[in-house]
Protein backbone atom coordinates (compact mmCIF):
# COMPACT_ATOMS: atom_id res chain seq x y z
CA UNK A 1 0.00 0.00 0.00
CA UNK A 2 1.35 3.65 -0.73
CA UNK A 3 0.16 6.38 1.55
CA UNK A 4 -0.02 9.72 -0.18
CA UNK A 5 0.20 12.02 3.08
CA UNK A 6 -0.06 16.02 3.26
CA UNK A 7 0.93 17.52 6.43
CA UNK A 8 -0.70 21.18 6.85
CA UNK A 9 -0.88 23.88 9.28
CA UNK A 10 -3.94 25.90 9.27
CA UNK A 11 -4.50 29.19 11.22
CA UNK A 12 -7.34 29.62 13.60
CA UNK A 13 -9.22 31.95 12.47
CA UNK A 14 -10.11 29.90 9.28
CA UNK A 15 -9.47 26.67 10.83
CA UNK A 16 -13.19 25.53 11.58
CA UNK A 17 -14.38 26.83 7.61
CA UNK A 18 -11.03 24.75 6.62
CA UNK A 19 -12.39 21.53 8.25
CA UNK A 20 -15.67 21.84 6.78
CA UNK A 21 -14.17 22.34 3.43
CA UNK A 22 -11.79 19.28 3.45
CA UNK A 23 -14.86 17.05 5.29
CA UNK A 24 -17.45 17.68 2.53
CA UNK A 25 -15.95 19.48 -0.70
CA UNK A 26 -11.98 18.25 -0.38
CA UNK A 27 -11.25 14.64 0.47
CA UNK A 28 -14.13 13.50 -1.48
CA UNK A 29 -13.38 14.81 -4.60
CA UNK A 30 -9.76 13.17 -4.17
CA UNK A 31 -11.76 9.85 -3.21
CA UNK A 32 -14.04 10.69 -6.56
CA UNK A 33 -10.35 10.63 -8.69
CA UNK A 34 -10.88 7.01 -8.08
CA UNK A 35 -7.19 6.29 -7.60
CA UNK A 36 -7.75 6.46 -3.40
CA UNK A 37 -9.66 3.23 -1.32
CA UNK A 38 -9.37 5.30 1.59
CA UNK A 39 -8.28 7.63 3.85
CA UNK A 40 -7.71 9.36 7.24
CA UNK A 41 -7.70 12.71 8.85
CA UNK A 42 -5.65 13.28 12.12
CA UNK A 43 -5.11 16.30 14.20
CA UNK A 44 -1.55 16.47 15.41
CA UNK A 45 -1.11 16.50 19.40
CA UNK A 46 1.56 17.89 21.03
CA UNK A 47 2.28 20.02 18.48
CA UNK A 48 2.47 24.24 18.92
CA UNK A 49 -1.18 25.45 18.88
CA UNK A 50 -0.27 29.13 18.94
CA UNK A 51 -0.20 30.20 15.51
CA UNK A 52 -2.68 27.33 14.12
CA UNK A 53 -3.71 23.48 14.21
CA UNK A 54 -1.75 20.99 12.04
CA UNK A 55 -3.15 17.64 10.35
CA UNK A 56 -2.45 14.92 8.59
CA UNK A 57 -4.76 13.84 5.70
CA UNK A 58 -3.52 10.14 4.52
CA UNK A 59 -4.78 9.02 1.50
CA UNK A 60 -4.63 5.56 0.74
CA UNK A 61 -3.19 3.72 -2.49
CA UNK A 62 -2.71 0.85 -4.43
CA UNK A 63 0.09 1.38 -6.15
CA UNK A 64 2.88 3.73 -7.65
CA UNK A 65 1.26 3.78 -10.56
CA UNK A 66 -1.94 5.13 -9.32
CA UNK A 67 -0.24 7.85 -6.99
CA UNK A 68 1.20 9.51 -10.72
CA UNK A 69 -1.63 8.99 -12.29
CA UNK A 70 -3.42 11.45 -9.64
CA UNK A 71 -0.04 13.57 -9.63
CA UNK A 72 -0.44 14.02 -13.39
CA UNK A 73 -4.21 14.28 -13.94
CA UNK A 74 -5.62 15.59 -10.81
CA UNK A 75 -3.09 17.39 -8.38
CA UNK A 76 -2.69 21.04 -9.51
CA UNK A 77 -6.59 21.23 -9.97
CA UNK A 78 -7.29 20.02 -6.11
CA UNK A 79 -3.91 22.26 -5.18
CA UNK A 80 -5.09 25.34 -6.78
CA UNK A 81 -9.00 25.13 -5.11
CA UNK A 82 -7.49 24.71 -1.96
CA UNK A 83 -4.85 27.56 -2.40
CA UNK A 84 -7.66 29.70 -3.52
CA UNK A 85 -9.69 29.43 -0.92
CA UNK A 86 -7.01 29.38 2.39
CA UNK A 87 -4.07 31.21 0.60
CA UNK A 88 -1.90 32.89 3.21
CA UNK A 89 -3.27 30.68 5.81
CA UNK A 90 -1.91 27.81 5.72
CA UNK A 91 1.55 25.93 5.07
CA UNK A 92 1.99 22.41 4.41
CA UNK A 93 3.73 19.78 2.57
CA UNK A 94 3.40 16.27 1.09
CA UNK A 95 4.90 13.17 1.89
CA UNK A 96 4.81 9.42 0.01
CA UNK A 97 5.10 6.46 2.10
CA UNK A 98 4.84 2.71 1.11
CA UNK A 99 4.09 0.39 3.83
CA UNK A 100 6.62 -2.40 4.54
Amino acid sequence: MIVYNITIKIEWDVHQKWLAFMREKHIPDMLNTGLFHGHKLYRIMEEDEQDGVTYSVQYHLQNITDYFTYKNDFAKALQEEHTALFKDKFVAFRTLLREV
